[in-house]
């Protein structure tokens, strides 16, 4: 019989973290760990949790048959300008890439402007190129230097002669006007739904296949990330209203399907040849992030930097996860700008150094490829050459440890489903409407998940099968508002196996077609039913009434609260039916102002604030206000202790590794073909969460412990940015050592035979 703890030691296959079941296994039963297979190691904070027997390794794997794509591990962009082919120095940018060890380099082919002599109709040659073949020297000079070549295009906006000639080929609104460039208005924006993408994209494609090597084609600017395109063309106006489910189905299907298209035009020449485009969006995503995995050779996660001056350092990280979420392995880069991002920003000044490389650790800590990007020759090799060092030097560390970098498989007991429905199609409760919603929702998870230093995968609502979800011995739901009739029936079927879930608000109140249900679609597994709709704030949000401490007793998730009879509760709710002697009561909202007037008219109610249940091995835990989102906004402690020890409750405290110590940071920690990586984080700094870090904050002592499955020995231990050596304790398969003094990053790499 197949249960939880044998699974994980049964080991899965390379990066899917899946197995085949049997026509044997009816269903999952998970079981208590024995004394024997856990040993007591404090968390971050002082609490004591049950360290777990990793899962026995994976087998051997032969590399060299990789298709090509999977063993880069390094990429390099110079992004090309109008002006580059008045001046650019082909050798020099050719030999900056080579000293930094890449293995590819993006070269510009694009569609707005082209930098080779194109013949294809209404392909614009820049102004400078007259009569050089830009393009073909880069491709060339790459080629000498072993470096493999990326042809980029840019399909997302055109000229006005095409315009003129192709009116269907443009983005219109809903007045019927073209769409154009924010920047630049003399550039409209293409439809994707238009011959545009059947008939001039692929002509670019095959006139560079016949006149060059490459070895694959990539697109920027399309597909759209983050949000969908809202288009009113003829051809558009005729589909689902933009926005919707039904759209959102409509426009993946059309992404694979040219997807599709240009990978077989890229195959023409080679057939290791391939196509792939614009990724990434984090959480949001554009397409289906779980049918784009099926096809996607590589995943482009366009995250370049903070977008925005309060955005969390962690975004990249974050990516990562999502990656790692529906790719089964596959390579996934993510591209670092050296230059300016943000708002506003400068594509042509450098970012801040420390930035620049906390970007670069997030990519290889999240078990993404590093990829450095700055705009413009002119920029980046003459005027402003402040980046190149810093994409040296780390690019060069990298290339001394490509085995330990390299991962297999995320090693994480949490998942957290990301709900991408819930994220690109959720407006917000009826309560508080908001597009920031569904982020500001993300961000205070995981921010929760960093200071209990919890190690937790993210998982797509997509892919909720039961051979997949039996590594985590929780779920958490933070506010995934759609989930499907099917993706319910997975989630019960996980709980019956003996897994725990932890959700929140709004969860599974709305089916994949954003239909509101009479009562939550998990109400039964969870042991909760809907007492009316969401409501909101008006001035003092609810509070938490505890109901144990009048009963004389205590409960794991009410840890360390002392001295107070209210905790602080979440800015909306969604009312629950009463149930049998609750934990947490309502205290509801009231006015701030005037404070003559700032007290509860009922004091006591009958309303839960939480709702805990247990099962067999299972716990589940629903809170019915959105106390993640709260959390994010406020910072209020009440909030962060109750998130860490429900988590701590559901997921009965078990860890795969721990981190013991002072600081802000975050923790992976993978299995690599030599033993094992964890990977840490930095985030103790002012600008952790505004702006740009400027410098960087090193920590005191980080203490690592985790258990090894039986029969590993330990060959040795390195801490890869510090080059050093730590001494470690190895006795009945606990290893254990200290990282000293932690700077932004670092890997510690455990040798094992």
């Amino acid at each position: 019989m197949l249960n939880r703890r044998n699974f994980l030691k049964a080991g899965v296959t390379a990066g899917a973290g899946i197995v085949p079941l049997t026509s044997a296994l009816n269903h999952l039963q998970a079981m208590p760990s024995s004394s024997a297979e856990q040993a007591a190691a404090p968390d971050a904070d002082g609490s004591s949790g049950e360290l777990v027997s990793l899962p026995r390794r994976l087998p051997p794997l032969d590399q060299s048959t990789f298709p090509w794509q999977q063993k880069i591990r390094r990429v390099g962009q110079t992004n090309m300008t109008e002006y580059d082919p008045a001046v650019m120095n082909v050798d020099q940018w050719a030999d900056y890439w080579h000293s930094a060890k890449v293995d590819v380099v993006f070269v510009s082919v694009t569609g707005i402007l082209a930098f080779y002599p194109s013949k294809v109709k209404f392909h614009r040659h820049g102004k400078f190129l007259k009569d050089r073949d830009l393009f073909g020297e880069c491709a060339a000079a790459a080629k000498k230097r072993g470096m493999r070549v990326v042809a980029r295009m840019s399909p997302d906006l055109n000229w006005g002669d095409a315009l003129e000639a192709h009116p269907e080929w443009a983005m219109r609104h809903q007045d019927g006007s073209v769409q154009y460039s924010g920047e630049e208005p003399r550039l409209f924006k293409t439809c994707m739904f238009s011959s545009y993408m059947d008939d001039y994209v692929p002509a670019i494609m095959r006139e560079v296949n016949s006149l060059y090597d490459v070895d694959c084609f990539y697109t920027n600017g399309w597909p759209p990330l983050g949000s969908l395109p809202d288009c009113h063309c003829s051809i558009c106006s005729k589909l689902p209203p933009a926005g919707t489910p039904a759209y959102w189905r409509v426009f993946t299907d059309r992404v694979l399907e040219l997807w599709q298209k240009y990978d077989a035009i890229a195959k023409e020449k080679k057939p290791d040849s391939f196509f792939f485009a614009n990724s990434g969006g984090n959480v949001r995503g554009g397409p289906n992030l779980h049918r784009l995995g099926k096809v996607a050779a590589w995943f482009q996660a366009d995250n370049q930097g903070r977008a925005y001056d309060d955005a969390a350092i962690w975004g990249c990280s974050l990516q990562g996860r999502v990656c790692n979420a529906v790719l089964d392995g596959k390579v996934a880069a993510n591209v670092t700008a050296a230059y300016s991002t943000g708002s506003p920003g400068w594509r042509n000044i450098s970012k801040n150094p420390a930035e620049a490389q906390m970007w670069l650790n997030e990519t290889v800590a999240s078990g993404m490829v590093p990829y450095f990007h700055f705009v413009g020759a002119e920029n980046g090799f003459v005027e402003d050459r402040r980046w190149e060092r810093v994409g040296t030097d780390y690019f060069r560390w990298t290339a001394g440890h490509d085995a330990h970098l390299t991962t297999r498989r995320s090693i994480a007991n949490i998942g957290v489903v990301i709900g991408q429905s819930t994220q690109l199609l959720y407006p917000g409760p009826a309560s508080a409407p908001s597009r920031a919603y569904t982020h500001e929702t993300t961000q205070g998870i995981y921010d929760a998940l960093l200071h209990g230093r919890f190690a937790f995968d993210f998982v797509h609502e997509d892919r909720l099968e039961l051979e997949r979800l039996a590594k985590y011995r929780a779920l958490l739901l933070p506010n995934v508002a759609m989930l499907s009739d099917r993706q319910c029936n997975q989630l019960r079927d996980y709980v019956r196996s003996g897994g725990s879930l932890m959700a929140s608000f709004e969860t599974s109140l709305y089916d994949e077609n954003l239909k509101p249900r009479a009562d939550f679609g998990l109400a039964d597994i969870m042991g909760v039913s809907k007492n009316g709709n969401a409501i909101g704030t008006n001035g003092n949000p609810y509070s938490a009434r505890i109901e144990a401490a009048s009963a004389g007793t205590s409960h794991p998730i009410l840890q360390s609260f002392h001295d107070t009879n209210w905790l602080a509760g979440a800015q909306n709710r969604v009312p629950l039916k009463p149930i049998d002697s609750p934990l947490l009561t309502v205290v509801p909202g009231f006015v701030r102002y005037p404070p003559e007037l700032a007290y509860p008219a009922h004091p006591h109610t009958n309303e839960p604030a939480v709702v805990l249940r247990e099962s067999g091995s299972s716990r589940m835990a629903w809170f019915p206000g959105d106390i993640e989102r709260t959390y994010w906004l406020t910072g209020h402690g009440d909030l962060l202790q109750l998130l860490l020890n429900t988590i701590r409750w559901v997921s009965h405290d078990e860890r795969f590794v721990s981190v013991e110590g002072a600081g802000s940071i975050e923790m992976f920690c993978w299995e690599t073909s030599p033993g094992y990586a964890v990977h840490l984080l930095n985030y103790t700094n002012s600008s952790a969460q505004h702006g740009w870090l400027r410098s960087v904050n090193p920590i005191g002592p980080q203490k690592i412990s985790m258990k090894l499955p039986s029969g590993v020995e330990v060959k040795s231990v390195e801490l890869l940015r510090a080059g050093q050596s730590p001494s470690f304790s190895f006795q009945n398969q606990i290893l254990q050592f200290t990282v000293a003094t932690l700077e932004d990053y670092e890997v510690a790499a455990v040798t094992v035979g």
